[in-house]
């Protein structure tokens, strides 16, 4: 296989990016249930979720590679845009499942936009089951290959909003439960109004008080919480 495909098969999923650790709501079910069946080979050839940063398109993807690791493979472009695409999904298609994330990453760039169409193609007829993500809908991303977009819509898309200061709440810690750790409500208060915005920049606080806790030996206070970030 070129080089350029084993670095795809090579990008690490976060071991914490599961169905499980997805905090759901009645909203989610379809979209879970799509996600799942599509894994298992028993849903659609090709799904697309769009929504802004911080909506969990990202998490999601990784959980759908995590139920078949070993038939699967994930492509966060916002981090392979400068690799070679047609190099990068040559033979992909042999897959099971590929999760394509950042799809924005590209849109405009002739190269890449070639390299995806053609790939499609390919996995459709070889039935590699293919799960796209991008910040917006088929319809309003900036590609300039038509036949491309209509590909990507040919199968359900799903939208995900970005949580409110009240879901992020809810969500850190119901993330911080699934580590064990017990995070009272007045420190996920603290932490959404005065950490880093965004969720990978609030799980990363997350993974630092998780450490930090352990090692000291300490619960969760905001005063803690002050001490460990410095502010």
């Amino acid at each position: 296989m070129a080089p350029a495909s084993q670095l795809a098969l090579n990008m690490r999923l976060r071991d914490d990016a599961t169905f499980a650790s997805f905090l759901a709501t009645a909203v989610h079910e379809p979209l879970l249930a799509a996600l799942r069946d599509q894994s298992l080979a028993a849903g659609e050839p090709a799904i697309y979720l769009f929504g802004p940063h911080g909506g969990g398109k990202s998490h999601l993807l990784q959980a759908a590679c995590h139920l078949i690791p070993a038939h699967s493979a994930y492509l966060p472009l916002a981090e392979l845009q400068a690799a070679p695409a047609a190099e990068l999904l040559s033979g992909l298609e042999r897959q099971g499942l590929v999760c394509i994330d950042d799809l924005d990453r590209v849109a405009g760039n002739t190269v890449w936009e070639e390299a995806l169409f053609h790939f499609f193609n390919r996995a459709r007829e070889r039935g590699c089951r293919l799960l796209f993500a991008g910040r917006s809908s088929p319809r309003q991303l900036a590609v300039t290959l038509d036949d491309l977009r209509s590909r990507l819509g040919w199968g359900p898309v799903f939208q995900l909003p970005a949580p409110d200061d009240e879901q992020l709440q809810a969500i850190l810690q119901f993330r911080a439960r699934c580590r064990g750790l017990d995070m009272p409500p007045e420190v996920g208060r603290f932490l959404v109004s005065r950490a880093p915005r965004g969720m990978a920049a609030l799980m990363q606080v997350l993974d630092t008080l998780d450490a930090r806790s352990l090692a000291d030996q300490r619960a969760l206070t905001v005063p803690f919480v002050k001490q460990v970030l410095g502010v």
